[in-house]
């Protein structure tokens, strides 16, 4: 009874694709027997974006960036892990947000990559809620394939940055690979782990900003200067608004707020760090 009282819309439906593809068949047949636009040799017909995030990029902008002397490319690699109650599980991708638009406008003719959001790790075993994991053949692969593209297209310079402690040695492993596979080709390919300089930072933060932080204060996997670098992202990203509506807006016993203030620290970080990795990628370019 069901089927016989649906016959007449799927008779109906029937007939309405067939006079559907009866009207789309001789464009469909054109669009097929014609020639796409070879975009290699497209003239671009708009302005380009001053963005240096490949996957925000027209393919026509990489391509002419490239043309122009835009060879540079960074690799960058964050992770989704526990970070206490106020930050979000993708804090280092947050990280990476500010800090690879900050060392690739001062690298200048750089551009980024799209972030490896996934850190290495047991799979089987990221049971805590929010947690993913690569194996760490499978991060390795990832960065692999990544530099192979990256180079195919003419990037001659590729640098990969980590921002978890767990990425580095898959990094440095890749970086060493591919330097041996390349070794006759004009391309270099590099870890930077002056990058991953968090030790560094909680001195600066110190000596410079006047900022004694104790990381192991409130016993959670956050601090004030990860918070202030995030706040220069989002800070919906740290939960600002909730924590100031439960004056919780702390961490290791530092204030957050005003916020104007949290993320001029910030922005200082954010130099700092990038003061530090540009110096290593052009000492590595030097010595190449």
């Amino acid at each position: 009874m069901r089927t016989h009282s649906l016959l007449p819309f799927a008779l109906a439906l029937g007939t309405l694709g067939t006079a559907a593809t009866l009207a789309i068949t001789p464009g469909g047949a054109a669009a097929q027997s014609g020639e796409m636009h070879d975009m290699m040799e497209f003239p671009r017909p708009i302005d380009a974006l001053d963005n240096v995030w490949i996957e925000e990029l027209t393919m026509l902008e990489v391509r002419d960036a490239l043309r122009d002397g835009t060879t540079t490319a960074l690799i960058l690699t964050g992770g989704i892990e526990e970070n206490g109650p106020y930050l979000t599980t993708g804090k280092h991708n947050h990280v990476l947000r500010v800090m690879g638009e900050s060392i690739a406008r001062r690298l200048g003719s750089t551009l980024v990559a799209p972030i490896v959001t996934i850190e290495p790790g047991d799979p089987e075993r990221a049971s805590t809620p929010g947690g993913i994991r690569y194996s760490q053949e499978t991060y390795q692969a990832v960065l692999r394939d990544m530099a192979v593209s990256l180079a195919a297209q003419g990037f001659t310079r590729i640098f990969l940055l980590g921002d978890s402690g767990g990425n580095q040695r898959g990094m440095a492993a890749v970086a060493e690979e591919l330097t041996e596979a390349w070794r006759d080709r004009d391309v270099v390919i590099a870890h930077i782990p002056e990058f991953y300089n968090y030790g560094d930072v909680l001195i600066y933060q110190r000596d410079v900003l006047g900022i004694d932080e104790d990381p192991r204060l409130d016993g959670l996997h956050d601090d004030y200067y990860i918070t202030s670098i995030i706040m220069n992202d989002d800070p919906r990203h740290v939960r600002l608004e909730q924590r100031i509506r439960a004056d919780k807006a702390t961490i290791n016993g530092i204030s957050i707020v005003p916020a104007e203030q949290t993320i001029e620290h910030g922005r200082k970080l954010i130099e700092f760090r990038t003061d530090a990795t540009v110096a290593a990628i052009e000492k590595v370019v030097a010595g190449r």
